[in-house]
């Protein structure tokens, strides 16, 4: 699956939860938006010149060395809602789930991310 297509899933699962356990969509819709970014973020190392070996480096090093690429302020972002999203993955007993509005706010951070301008 695309980025793209991935993340249409990790929406069409935010607009219909009462099919599904409570304690489940958040983290299903959170688990497509991080593979997501993920995706995309490996497939722009892997089609750049000289890269194609971070793409085989940890997430987080992906996401430090993305300031050779995007501006200061998408890193951030990007970093930001990977960790977010990485934090919704994992169950917590005494954490509430993140609300369907934090998770359509991150979704919409990798859409964001997705039709960033990279450079040269």
């Amino acid at each position: 699956m695309t980025p793209t297509e991935l993340l249409q899933a990790a929406r069409q699962i935010l607009g219909h939860t009462g099919g599904l356990v409570p304690a489940l969509w958040p983290r299903a819709a959170a688990i497509l938006a991080r593979h997501a970014l993920e995706t995309a973020v490996r497939e722009m190392w892997t089609s750049r010149p000289g890269y194609e070996s971070l793409a085989q480096s940890s997430m987080r090093a992906q996401l430090i060395s993305l300031i050779d690429v995007v501006d200061p302020s998408t890193t951030a972002r990007a970093s930001f809602v990977w960790s977010a999203l990485s934090e919704a993955c994992h169950y917590h007993p005494y954490d509430l789930a993140p609300t369907a509005g934090e998770l359509s706010h991150w979704i919409d951070e990798v859409e964001q991310f997705l039709s960033s301008p990279r450079r040269g």
